[in-house]
């Protein structure tokens, strides 16, 4: 994992879609977050069972509903002799457990952005997507191994492409307008969760860093195909100075 440091960045963008507006200034403590998506490999050492339509051990995990994720991330908090976030009858998420989770929207394009204001991490230009992301353009139809693109400044890969990745937040479509400035953490409730990142199968404008999707938790009229959503954890910094 990477600790990346709290710090104030803008979020959103008020040149794409309705849903990434307003732009804002937001706050986010110190977290640490998975370098890579969580591979099949990973997931096979704590998880029984391999739903993935494209095998490959260090390939991203996919096919996988947002509970799962959750899941995932207790058993590898429990392995790690971490206190686990999410009540596993409610799906409610303790922030204050010391345990794996999935990233909150504005902790997933802190890391994502890597302190840039352009549309993608590395820069405005679209063009340059193909040394970042497995993507609709170079991907060949299928995911690939974690890893293989460029990292963001942060050292993060796959922050682009290869699969879209669940964040813990619902889904608000005007949430952006309403949210505190400070770790802001989703609506109270909502059907949808969202998806960050773009996939194998996304075209340049859908893997921008501020670009969102709405889907639900459970996969039922998805609108991403299921192989082309994954994840990858977070937990709060251990003893992080101010």
């Amino acid at each position: 994992m990477a600790l990346l440091p709290a710090g104030w960045f803008r979020m959103g963008s008020d040149c794409g879609k309705p849903d990434e507006a307003p732009a804002r200034r937001v706050w986010v403590d110190a977290f640490l977050i998975d370098v890579h998506e969580v591979t099949q490999e990973d997931y096979g050492s704590l998880v029984l069972g391999n739903p993935s339509h494209f095998k490959g051990p260090r390939r991203p995990m996919e096919q996988i509903s947002w509970a799962k994720a959750a899941l995932y991330c207790n058993a590898r908090s429990r392995a790690d002799g971490l206190r686990p976030c999410y009540d596993e009858d409610t799906a409610a998420c303790d922030f204050q457990a010391d345990g794996y989770r999935l990233p909150t929207e504005a902790e997933w394009e802190y890391a994502a952005r890597a302190a840039t204001q352009t549309d993608f991490s590395f820069g405005a230009d679209g063009a340059r997507l193909k040394d970042f992301a497995w993507f609709a353009e170079n991907s060949g139809g299928t995911t690939h191994p974690v890893c293989g693109k460029k990292p963001n400044a942060w050292g993060l890969y796959d922050m682009h492409g290869n699969v879209a990745e669940w964040c813990n937040d619902a889904y608000g479509e005007r949430y952006y307008s309403q949210a505190p400035d400070r770790n802001p953490r989703g609506p109270a409730e909502g059907k949808c969760c969202v998806l960050r990142g773009g996939a194998w199968n996304s075209s340049r404008d859908t893997c921008r860093t501020p670009y969102r999707v709405a889907e639900n938790p459970g996969f039922q009229d998805a609108c991403f195909a299921l192989d082309a959503i994954g994840f990858r954890c977070v937990r709060q910094a251990p003893s992080a100075p101010p």
